[in-house]
């Protein structure tokens, strides 16, 4: 008797402990809050503040829900558990009318702490009014959030931030391949995130809610993905779709094509340093592009088709154009076979003063250890931001939002290799916007962003829609700054402001969603 009181007893115990794990929200917050002294996470759990600041003028009041909650698999067990943190305004009348943003940063691998604490929520890191860290670190109030048009919610995939795959029911993780099969693919990672988005919307009474999703970088071919999964799985559509600095979204660019677009990207950058001959020099920036993306699109493309046709003065005199135009030597272009990548041009523009320039934001300068080679040792802009950037949310999350563990946050995890095969994306977003008469586009991109490069951003535009039906449904805004143009204060007031009116130009108000013949 003994004995089956003892069994009794742990049976309970490992069923509360089961039922705990899988608590509603409100329930968990209670019960199953995060302990600094673990280093693990329940499995789902919430802590909720509340706070107010003062956004474009005005008071808005909100809360701040941080937490997890389980992605399951086919049997209903819980295979991982995402991060989340999610900010609601309270002063609405009408919850079902009032837009809700899902937010993706990218990497793969990436944590969604860059948009959330320097752009688009409701606090931003201290930082130079040009972007650059200052001491100490930290974040202040953002006076140009989006909080006051919308909700948002920074969505952490797995492995990211405070996100981790779980082991099965023996205390077994899945093997490396599992992993990969589930989590780590273009895919994979739609499929997963599209049923969290789910599960999400439910516990939040979101359904009537008009929906958008914003992703930087490789967060844009996520979210180009998850726009037509959302709607054939999930059923869920979507008025809006933001692609900040994007991706190649799956469309097909390489070769010349590739190589002309980065033209006019290194023009802007060579600009920006003062490098450009003098009749360039002298002109603002958003007059002198245009003619250089003429000049990539009308004469640098058709030389580089030519390949090794091209040769004697007409190789030459494209060599000159292509050194006018970039601020490097006309020998180091032919060196090149008149297309010198990327990573040679940021250890080349400065050589002669000993610096290099950042590849994500090429405002930022290095210092190498030796003037020769064809790439810099490091990228100046990323050793820049991580500096500020890791300890402002790990302070934030823990002494704001009173998210307290001993978990590490991924700034970077571990989600190699990634399977980059079957990548439709941008053939899928435009699928979801045929499918969709509310579904807009937005793109944002930097003018000095060498990774993503604006003029590849254009690109994406022109040909994601090769039906053209839908061209006033796309439109692209760009700005004076890099990768994360929100960094540069002048920039995280205008991209704010640009979706903000994206998002009021995208309400339906009240129109059926329905194609109409032209008269």
């Amino acid at each position: 008797r003994h004995v089956m009181r003892k069994t009794l007893a742990l049976i309970t115990s490992l069923s509360l402990l089961s039922y705990l794990l899988v608590l509603p929200p409100a329930i968990a917050q209670q019960q199953d809050a995060p302990k600094s002294n673990s280093r693990m996470l329940p499995v789902d759990t919430e802590v909720v503040t509340k706070h107010s600041a003062k956004i474009n003028g005005k008071k808005v009041s909100y809360t701040a829900t941080v937490g997890t909650q389980p992605v399951w698999d086919e049997e209903g067990s819980p295979i991982a558990s995402l991060f989340y943190t999610y900010y609601e305004r309270q002063d609405v009348d009408k919850r079902e009318a009032r837009p809700i943003i899902y937010s993706f940063n990218g990497g793969p691998g990436s944590a969604s702490v860059w948009m959330h604490i320097a752009y688009t929520g409701p606090k931003v890191l201290n930082l130079s009014d040009e972007g650059y860290p200052v001491q100490p670190y930290g974040v202040q109030d953002n006076p140009y959030s989006i909080l006051d048009v919308a909700d948002i919610v920074f969505i952490n995939p797995v492995n990211t931030g405070y996100s981790r795959v779980l082991p099965n029911e023996d205390g077994e993780m899945p093997s490396r391949d599992k992993q990969k099969e589930s989590f780590f693919g273009v895919n994979a990672d739609i499929e997963y995130l599209a049923e969290w988005m789910n599960t999400f919307t439910s516990r939040k009474n979101r359904w009537q809610s008009p929906k958008y999703l914003i992703g930087e970088s490789y967060g844009t071919t996520r979210v180009s993905g998850l726009a037509l999964e959302l709607q054939n799985s999930q059923w869920m559509y979507l008025n809006g779709v933001i692609l900040v600095s994007p991706t190649d979204i799956g469309l097909d660019r390489d070769g010349p094509v590739k190589q002309a677009n980065q033209l006019p990207y290194f023009a802007a950058a060579a600009w920006y340093h003062g490098v450009l001959p003098q009749e360039l020099q002298e002109k603002d920036l958003l007059d002198m592009l245009p003619e250089v993306e003429a000049f990539a699109l009308d004469n640098y493309l058709p030389a580089l088709a030519k390949g090794a046709m091209l040769t004697g003065d007409a190789r030459e005199k494209m060599a000159e154009r292509i050194a006018y135009y970039s601020g490097i030597s006309k020998q180091a272009v032919l060196d090149n076979n008149l297309a010198p990548s990327a990573s040679f041009f940021w250890k080349e523009l400065l050589r002669e003063q000993n610096r290099t320039i950042g590849r994500l934001d090429s405002r930022y300068l290095g210092i190498d250890e030796k003037r020769s080679g064809d790439r810099p040792d490091y990228n100046a802009e990323l050793t820049s931001w991580l500096h500020s950037f890791t300890p402002a949310i790990n302070y934030y999350l823990r002494e704001e939002l009173k998210f307290v563990t001993d978990m590490k946050y991924n700034m970077f995890g571990p989600v190699r290799p990634w399977d980059r095969s079957d990548n439709n994306t941008g053939r899928q977003l435009r699928q979801a916007m045929a499918q969709n008469p509310y579904l807009n586009v937005l793109i944002q991109s930097g003018y000095f962003d060498g990774a993503t490069n604006y003029f590849d951003a254009k690109y994406n535009m022109w040909h994601l829609d090769p039906s053209t039906q839908m061209s006033d449904r796309i439109e692209f805004k760009g700005y004076r700054s890099g990768h994360m143009m929100y960094l540069r204060r002048a920039d995280l007031e205008n991209a704010n402001n640009d979706i903000r009116a994206f998002i009021l130009k995208s309400d339906s108000k009240g129109q059926p969603a329905e194609y109409k013949l032209e008269k």
